[in-house]
């Protein structure tokens, strides 16, 4: 057998290694100061590089932007795969949850980059997209063994018809939990995920945020409890 893989020559690791730095330095700026904190002619007089020979590896500050957010998406996204959810129901949905706020409250700057407030003039690319499925795509599978109460179910006749109109997103809910758009759990499980999404972003935004600051209550005491009351209203185990 041929093998396809290449050696990649001193330039090429070269490059890579200072797009890394680069990269880090960016970190370290978005951490001190947020996004308005992150400087390409900054970033080169640290490096010890002209403003330039910078651009020959970031054309832009939103070129620069969108590697940290999608990269942001893959280290989360990581973290949820991590997570054992064999247990099922409302059990596997707390320990997603709890993976997705310990990464937020350790790398907030990094939470708020990609749930945040939208940096003006900045588009994320549209893989993005995929990125955050794979964020979602573990409560997908917690869901669907759901069976939502009368409060949730005029949320679940939207989302089915979402899902019939939407072949990408029907395709990968499929490919997450086996369900066909026209099965019933399948619109229950894209309804759970959203709603959860929607309900972790809440709170543990306003956390990262800190805008929790000086409450009278533990942030993850309260997102143990939307947990719940979440797993209530779609009757998890």
């Amino acid at each position: 057998m041929t093998s396809t893989h290449r050696t990649r020559t001193p330039r090429e690791r070269y490059r890579d290694q200072t797009r890394a730095e680069i990269k880090q330095i960016a970190v370290s700026q978005l951490a001190a100061g947020g996004v308005e904190g992150v400087a390409l002619l900054r970033i080169a007089k640290e490096i010890g590089m002209s403003g330039p020979a910078l651009y020959r590896y970031f054309a832009s500050r939103d070129d620069l932007l969108t590697e940290l957010v999608v990269d942001a998406y893959q280290a989360v996204a990581a973290d949820i795969r991590a997570v054992d959810i064999a247990a099922g129901g409302r059990t596997a949905l707390h320990a997603l949850a709890t993976a997705l706020r310990d990464w937020a409250v350790a790398q907030p700057h990094l939470y708020l980059l990609i749930q945040g407030t939208p940096v003006p003039g900045f588009r994320a690319p549209d893989e993005t997209v995929a990125h955050a499925r794979e964020v979602l795509g573990p409560f997908l599978a917690v869901f669907a063994e759901g069976r939502p109460s009368g409060s949730v179910e005029p949320l679940v006749d939207e989302f089915a018809r979402w899902l019939r109109d939407d072949t990408a997103v029907a395709a990968w809910v499929e490919q997450r939990t086996g369900l066909s758009p026209e099965e019933p759990a399948a619109a229950v499980a894209l309804t759970g995920a959203i709603t959860a999404w929607s309900q972790l972003h809440g709170t543990v935004g306003l956390e990262a945020a800190g805008q929790f600051a000086g409450m009278g209550h533990r942030p993850a005491t309260l997102l143990a409890a939307q947990v719940d009351m979440l797993a209530d209203a779609f009757q998890l185990a």
